[in-house]
C-alpha cells in the first residue's frame, strides 16, 4: 500500500542505488533518513495503517499533515504496513531482502516481538545494515525507559550548562539529543556500516543511543572536569558566557549581536570597530580568568556600547571587519539572507497536498 509523497531531485548523488526502509517516527530517525535521501538514497517510509507517524498531526494541519511532518520527510516514498498481519509482515521481509538499510526507533525488543528483528532480517539479507535509534541504547539500566530530547541532554550533562541569566537551564530550540545524538550519529553509523558491508559482504547492527552521542560530544565540560575536577559554573565557561570576546550583546532595538572574537587578532579588530582600542589588551588569552572579575567588567562595558545602536546599525558597522561578529537572526530572516540564498539553503518546495513551503537545503553538498 503506497501513498504519494514528494519526489527527490533526480540528479546524480553518491547514495544513488541505496535503498532504505524507514520505520521511524517523529524527529531523530526521519531526519537521519532525510539526510540519506538528500544524498541520493531511495527511502521508503513505512508507517502503520492507523495514526502512522505521530508527527503527521503535531502542530497546525492545513489539509492532511503538519509542516513538522513535511519538514523531515521530504524525498521519501510512503507505505503503510501492519506488522501484526502475517501477509503484510511478509511483504516487509521481502522488501528487506533487497534493501541496504533498515532504520527503526522502537524501544529495544519491539522489532523482535513483531517478528522483524535483527536476527530474522540478517538471515534474509546478510548484507543488510540495521540501525536502531533509542534514547539510552539497546542495553544498560535505562534501555526500556521512555524519554525525549530534554531527558537525553539532561542525562548527558549538557543541559546543566545551558542556562539563562536567571540560572535556570534554558531549552534550546535545536534538539541536540534528537538531531546530533539521533540523526547525525545514525547517519554516521549507517554510512560506516554500508562501507563495511560493501567490503566484507556482511551487514552490521548499528546501536545509536541519543544520550551516548550527546555525552560523546560534550567536549568542553569534559575538558573542565579533567582540568578542575568538575564543570565550570553554568554560564561561566569559555564558550558559555565566561569571556567578553565570546558572548551575545543586546542592541538598542532589543535584538542581539553575536561576538565570537576568540582569537586575539579578531578581538583587536572588534575593539577598533567598537571605538575602544584600550580594551585590546583585556582579551581572555592574555591571562584573565574565565568568568573572573575582569571578564565581567569588560562584558559590562560591551553591554553598554552595544546598547547604543540598533542591530542593523551594528551589522553595517561590522560588515567590513573580519572579526567574527554577526547579527543574531530569526529563522525568517535567515531564509532571506544572501548567505543562505547563495548557498541554495533556502528552498521553495511544493508538497502534493499541502502546497508550497520553505525547506532547508541539503546539509552536505557534493561536487564532481
Amino acid at each position: 500500500m503506497t501513498e504519494a509523497t514528494e519526489a527527490s531531485d533526480a540528479i546524480d548523488k553518491p547514495l544513488q542505488g541505496i535503498r532504505v526502509l524507514d520505520l521511524t517516527r517523529l524527529l531523530p530517525g526521519p531526519v537521519a533518513t532525510m539526510h540519506l535521501a538528500d544524498m541520493g538514497a531511495e527511502v521508503i517510509k513505512i508507517e502503520d495503517p492507523g495514526l502512522g507517524d505521530y508527527a503527521r498531526t503535531m502542530g497546525p494541519v492545513r489539509k492532511e499533515v503538519s509542516q513538522f511532518f513535511i519538514a523531515v520527510n521530504r524525498g521519501k516514498r510512503g507505505m503503510r504496513l501492519d506488522f501484526k498481519d502475517a501477509a503484510q509482515r511478509d511483504e516487509f521481509l521481502k522488501l528487506a531482502e533487497s534493501a541496504d538499510v533498515v532504520v527503526e526507533s522502537f524501544r529495544p525488543g519491539v522489532m523482535d516481538k513483531l517478528g522483524v528483528g535483527w536476527e530474522v532480517l540478517r538471515r534474509r539479507n546478510p548484507k543488510l545494515v540495521m540501525c536502531a535509534i533509542s534514547g539510552y541504547g539497546q542495553d544498560g539500566p535505562f534501555a526500556q525507559l521512555a524519554g525525549h530530547d530534554i531527558n537525553y541532554v539532561g542525562m548527558a550533562g549538557m543541559l546543566e550548562q545551558n542556562v539563562g541569566p536567571d540560572g535556570i537551564p534554558a531549552l534550546p530550540n535545536l534538539q541536540i539529543g534528537d538531531l546530533l545524538g539521533g540523526a547525525q550519529a545514525a547517519v554516521q553509523g549507517i554510512l560506516a556500516a554500508l562501507i563495511g558491508a560493501r567490503a566484507s559482504g556482511k551487514g552490521r547492527f548499528v546501536d545509536v543511543s541519543m544520550t551516548d552521542a550527546v555525552f560523546a560530544h560534550n567536549i568542553m565540560p569534559l575538558v573542565a572536569v579533567n582540568n578542575f575536577g568538575r564543570t565550570a559554573p553554568p554560564g561561566r565557561d569559555l564558550l558559555t558566557g565566561g569571556v567578553p570576546c565570546y558572548n551575545v550583546y543586546r542592541t538598542s532595538d532589543n535584538r542581539y549581536m553575536a561576538v565570537g572574537a576568540l582569537e586575539l587578532k579578531f578581538w583587536e579588530s572588534c575593539c577598533e570597530v567598537l571605538g575602544r582600542p584600550d580594551l585590546k589588551k583585556r582579551h581572555w588569552s592574555l591571562g584573565q580568568q574565565v568568568g573572573g572579575d575582569d571578564a565581567k567588567a569588560v562584558k559590562a562595558e560591551l553591554d553598554a556600547i552595544f546598547a547604543q545602536h540598533t542591530l542593523a546599525a551594528w551589522t553595517a558597522k561590522f560588515a567590513a571587519a573580519d572579526c567574527c561578529v554577526t547579527p543574531v537572526l530569526r529563522a525568517d530572516e535567515a531564509l532571506a539572507h544572501p548567505l543562505l540564498q547563495a548557498r541554495g539553503m533556502a528552498e521553495r518546495k511544493e508538497h502534493p497536498t499541502e502546497g508550497p513551503y520553505w525547506a532547508a537545503g541539503p546539509a552536505v553538498k557534493f561536487r564532481a
